[in-house]
C-alpha cells in the first residue's frame, strides 16, 4: 500500500501518484462552529501531510491566546488585537515605534531549543508526509514590528535601519532553518503574503532586490539537506511565480482564483507543485457544492502534470462545511 509520504513525493517529482495527497488547513473557528461537521470530514479524507510538533526545550515566553478575543503578545513581542474568536487578531501598535529601538528587540531564542530527538520520534512515527514546526516570515514580521502602513513608508524611503533589522532577523530564520534541516522532517517551508486582491503589495523590482535572496537562502538549505520546501503567500502573486520557480521552490500555497489559473497551467505546470488552494473569498462560504466541483475540476485541468497539485483548502470563517467537504471528495473522484 502507498503510504502518505510516498504520495506527496510521487506528487513534488510529477511521478503519477497512486491519488492526489490531501491537505485541510482549520482555523479553530471551525472547530467553535462546526465542528461534528469538521469531524466527519477529517475521518473521510484524513490528512496526507502533517506538521512536525515544535519540541522545544523552553518554551517562549507570551501574552493571551491568538484566537481569543483580547490582547495577544507573542514570542517575538508583537502585540495583536483580536475582536472574533477562532480568527487570528491584528497588530495595532508597532512593537518598533521607532527604529531607535530596534536594538532592543529579543528574537525568542527558545526557538532555536529544539529537541532533534524528539522531532526524529515523531516523523518515524507516522507514515505522512512531515513539514517542520518552523515557519519564517521576513515580510510578515517586519509589519508585526511596525505595522503595515509603517513598513511601506520604510521601503520606499530605503530606510538604513530597516535593511540592518531585516538582515539580522534573516540570520536568525537561516539558524532556524539549519537546525530543522538537521532533523528527520520531510520538508520545509517558510511563508509571506505577498498579493492584494490584483496586484502585488509592492514592487516586483523591489521584492527582487530584498526579498528574493531571503528565499533563495531557505531553498537552498532545504535542497543541501535532502528536503523538500514549501511556501504560502496570499492574494495575487502571478509576476513572483516565475521566479520562485526559478529558485527551485518545490510547492506554493496561493491563492488560484485571484489570478487566471489556465496561465498559470501553461507556464508553470509540470515545474511546481500547487498546495492547493480552493477560494476561500467566495466560493467556500457563498457557492453551492456544484460550484466548488466545477472549481476543482478546472484547477486540475490547468495545473496536474502527473502530480503537481495537493487537494488543500482552508476551513475558516464563513466557510460552508458541505463546501469543504466537497472539495476532498471532488479531487477524490477527479484523480490523477
Amino acid at each position: 500500500m502507498t503510504t502518505s509520504r510516498a504520495l506527496v513525493k510521487n506528487t513534488l517529482t510529477f511521478c503519477s501518484p497512486a491519488r492526489v495527497p490531501r491537505q485541510l488547513w482549520i482555523l479553530p473557528w471551525a472547530r467553535i462552529h462546526h465542528g461534528a461537521a469538521l469531524a466527519e470530514i477529517q475521518r473521510r479524507f484524513p490528512d496526507d501531510i502533517v506538521t512536525a510538533p515544535r519540541c522545544l526545550r523552553r518554551e517562549p515566553v507570551v501574552q493571551g491566546d491568538p484566537y481569543e478575543i483580547g490582547t495577544h503578545v507573542d514570542e517575538w513581542g508583537c502585540i495583536f488585537e483580536n475582536v472574533q474568536a477562532g480568527v487570528h487578531g491584528e497588530v495595532k501598535t508597532p512593537a518598533i515605534a521607532d527604529w531607535s529601538m530596534a536594538e532592543t528587540i529579543r528574537f525568542p531564542d527558545e526557538l532555536l531549543t529544539v529537541d532533534v530527538d524528539q522531532v526524529n520520534t515523531f516523523c518515524r512515527s507516522t507514515d505522512r508526509f512531515v513539514i517542520a514546526g518552523a515557519c519564517p516570515r521576513p515580510f510578515e514580521r517586519l509589519q508585526f514590528y511596525r505595522t503595515s502602513a509603517n513598513l511601506y513608508l520604510d521601503l520606499g524611503e530605503g530606510r538604513r535601519e530597516l535593511f540592518a533589522f531585516l538582515d539580522r532577523l534573516h540570520q536568525f530564520f537561516i539558524t532556524q532553518m539549519e537546525l530543522w534541516a538537521s532533523t528527520e522532517v520531510d520538508a520545509l517551508n517558510f511563508m509571506d503574503d505577498w498579493g492584494a486582491q490584483r496586484s502585488l503589495l509592492i514592487s516586483p523590482a523591489m521584492w527582487r532586490k530584498h526579498f528574493k535572496p531571503l528565499y533563495k537562502d531557505y531553498i537552498d538549505i532545504a535542497h543541501r539537506h535532502g528536503k523538500a520546501i514549501f511556501m504560502h503567500s496570499d492574494g495575487y502573486i502571478e509576476p513572483i511565480i516565475g521566479d520562485l520557480v526559478e529558485l527551485g521552490l518545490d510547492a506554493l500555497n496561493c491563492q488560484l482564483f485571484t489570478m487566471d489559473i489556465e496561465a498559470l497551467g501553461r507556464r508553470y505546470a509540470g515545474k511546481i507543485t500547487f498546495w492547493g488552494e480552493i477560494d476561500r473569498q467566495y466560493l467556500l462560504p457563498s457557492g453551492t457544492p456544484a460550484e466548488v466541483d466545477r472549481a476543482v475540476r478546472r484547477v486540475k485541468d490547468a495545473l496536474w502534470h502527473n502530480g503537481g497539485c495537493i487537494a488543500q483548502c482552508e476551513f475558516g470563517p464563513g466557510s460552508r462545511p458541505e463546501n469543504v467537504y466537497q472539495v476532498f471528495k471532488t479531487w477524490e473522484e477527479a484523480g490523477g
